[in-house]
């Protein structure tokens, strides 16, 4: 795992590390390309309708960010079980569905819900090795912030991605997660750069094949992960990829919502 500690690479494997590192935290970014005409039904769907911000004002449509070449998950809007959804596809693919978000600070007690419906999980699949970090849901907050706390690498894997998108790398992004191996509550940075951390909320397959809900205290949560208070929250997401495993991989997303200062009722 790279770490601030780590010496820098060598210019001969720079750029591959750039290369590799970079589509990975593309999923943290806060402003995607244009629509393609996928985007525009995700964008009228009943699930994109549904997402309750609270306050809050979106900068844009969900949209559909792929990354480069890489072959794409596939998000289509649909239902499951009678609620609005968005179903997730991957064959060995990696890409992510995002809403950008007009920065705003959050209030501590800020809360989250989100649903998932997963029929498999990849049992190949290891967050904590760069060469199988794959997830088959991920919930993705992204944060603006000051960069004080970067290192050269950050700022490196930043200067990456701006090229691609024209937008830098966010100061924080926190993934929340489901996984095969490591237990409720851990924090795991990503491989590439600890701007990036994923906090498991569900462990094992004892829960497939159901819709199960998730309320989180997103101040809470980012304090544990990365132990200052959030900056503004600027992006949401959704992802399932299965590019590093290789794998076939599916998933069931409901709506996310937003509450300010209080839990949800019922």
């Amino acid at each position: 795992m790279l770490n601030a500690e780590a010496p820098l690479p060598t210019p001969w494997s720079r750029r591959r590390w750039l290369l590799s590192a970079g589509a990975t935290a593309l999923a943290g970014c806060a402003s995607p390309p244009g629509p393609q005409p996928q985007d525009d039904a995700l964008a009228r769907s009943a699930w994109a309708r549904a997402t309750d911000l609270d306050g809050m004002h979106a900068a844009g449509e969900w949209t559909h960010y792929r990354y480069g070449n890489r072959r794409p998950t596939d998000y289509s809007p649909t239902q499951r079980e009678g609620r609005p959804a968005v179903h997730a596809v991957s064959h060995a693919g990696n890409s992510t569905l995002r809403l950008p978000l007009q920065p705003k600070p959050l209030q501590p007690g800020t809360r989250l819900r989100f649903s998932w419906w997963v029929p498999a999980l990849l049992p190949e699949a290891n967050l904590r090795d760069k060469t199988t970090d794959d997830a088959v849901v991920r919930i993705i907050l992204s944060f603006d912030g000051d960069h004080s706390g970067w290192t050269q690498r950050d700022h490196m894997l930043s200067n990456l991605v701006q090229l691609v998108t024209g937008e830098p790398l966010p100061d924080s992004s926190l993934m929340y997660v489901w996984d095969n191996r490591e237990p409720v509550g851990a924090v795991i940075d990503n491989p590439h750069t600890r701007r990036i951390r994923k906090l498991v909320v569900q462990q094992g397959p004892g829960r497939l094949h159901q819709w199960v809900e998730h309320e989180r205290d997103v101040w809470r949560d980012f304090q544990q992960a990365f132990g200052t208070p959030p900056g503004p929250l600027t992006g949401l997401g959704i992802m399932t990829d299965s590019n590093n495993t290789g794998a076939d991989a599916q998933a069931w997303f409901g709506p996310l919502s937003l509450r300010t200062g209080a839990s949800f009722a019922g």
